[in-house]
Order: structure tokens, then C-alpha cells, then sequence
């Protein structure tokens, strides 16, 4: 995919209403400083439209990216960073899950999880409520080049057990500083959205 333009367009917060949007829409969820920032700039050949934070549990809002007037890229608030309260995630996680349920246009939802370690336990929720709202999610193994290649299928598999992933799930080691993913995921989106029109 050849970007002409990417925007940041529409800002929701806990109370605001979702946009109606025409385009189609791919969600990206992750763990706070998983690296969705990063993967949503390198994914629009941006270097920082998404804000990326070295603060994790900055996202608090669900943000649409406009992208070639032809599709949304959702940024979901971040999951699991210790120092938020309480409140705060119940107020998130209601938040994503009304965004889920009414989403006329979500195409997909990409979960992202850090290659180098075992799926945490937010992680597996988050895989299991993403599945129970009616998608099956694309996982997204970031900082793919942490870790050494001999170490890649080993990490892969651990990944997929780790979410009880099933056979047919489809999973993408991703490095944002190679971009080794990108094609493979602008190709998967494509399908989708192929696959939606027919």
C-alpha cells in the first residue's frame, strides 16, 4: 500500500461518541509499551503520528487514523500497566468493549504481544474477550529483531500456546525498526477487505 495521506481524525474518549464511519476500520490492542505506536507509524510510513511514549498507559482515549480517505486504523487504550487505577481500566475496558460490539465498519482487530516473552495473563484476556466479542484477532509478535533468528520459531510457538491460539489463527513477528511484517500485514488487510466486499 502506497500512503498518499494519514491523519489522526477523530479522538474518543470515555463519554464521546463513536464516529459513523464509512471506510473500514482494523483495530490495533496491545499491552502498554508493546510497541502499537510504533507499528501503527511504521505501518503509515509515519514517524510519529502515532505518539509513541516511554510513559506506558499514555493512550487513554480510542483514536481513528484516516488513512488514504480509504480506511481507519483504531488505536485502543493500552491494557495492564500497574499504576493506573482501578476505575481508570474498568472505564478502558468498557470503552473498548463498546467500541467492539458497535463498529459497523471493524474489518479486524490486531493484538499485539512482545516476541520475546510469555503471553501475560492481560495478554490471554485480552485475546479470550476479543475472540468472545465475535473476531478472531491477527497477534502481532513485536520487537521481532530483540531476539536472535535461531530463536524466531521457538518464540513463535510459545507465543500461540501461550493465547490458546487455534490452528487457522494467523500470527506475524513484526520489528519496527526492519519493518520485517509490514507487507505481510498491509497484504492480510487487503484481503479483508476484499474478502468484506464480496
Amino acid at each position: 500500500m502506497i500512503i498518499k495521506s494519514a491523519e489522526l481524525e477523530t479522538v474518543c474518549g470515555v463519554t464521546s461518541t463513536l464516529p459513523d464511519n464509512i471506510h473500514p476500520e482494523f483495530a490495533f490492542a496491545g499491552k502498554s509499551n508493546v510497541g502499537k505506536s510504533s507499528l501503527i507509524n511504521g505501518l503509515m510510513n509515519r514517524k510519529s503520528l502515532a505518539r509513541t511514549s516511554a510513559q506506558p498507559g499514555k493512550t487513554q482515549t480510542i483514536n481513528f487514523y484516516h488513512i488514504n480517505d480509504a480506511v481507519y486504523f483504531v488505536d485502543l487504550p493500552g491494557y495492564g500497566y500497574a499504576k493506573v487505577s482501578l476505575e481508570a481500566k474498568e472505564k478502558w475496558g468498557k470503552m473498548i468493549e463498546r467500541y467492539l460490539k458497535r463498529s459497523k465498519m471493524l474489518k479486524g482487530v490486531f493484538l499485539l504481544v512482545d516476541i520475546r516473552h510469555e503471553p501475560s495473563a492481560n495478554d490471554k484476556t485480552m485475546y479470550d474477550w476479543v475472540v468472545y466479542n465475535g473476531y478472531r484477532p491477527t497477534v502481532i509478535a513485536t520487537k521481532l529483531d530483540k531476539i536472535n533468528r535461531s530463536q524466531v520459531s521457538k518464540h513463535v510457538k510459545m507465543v500461540r500456546n501461550g493465547l490458546g491460539m487455534e490452528k487457522g489463527d494467523i500470527l506475524i513477528p513484526f520489528s519496527a525498526q526492519t519493518k520485517q511484517g509490514r507487507e505481510e500485514i498491509w497484504q492480510l488487510m487487503e484481503d479483508m477487505m476484499e474478502a468484506a466486499d464480496a
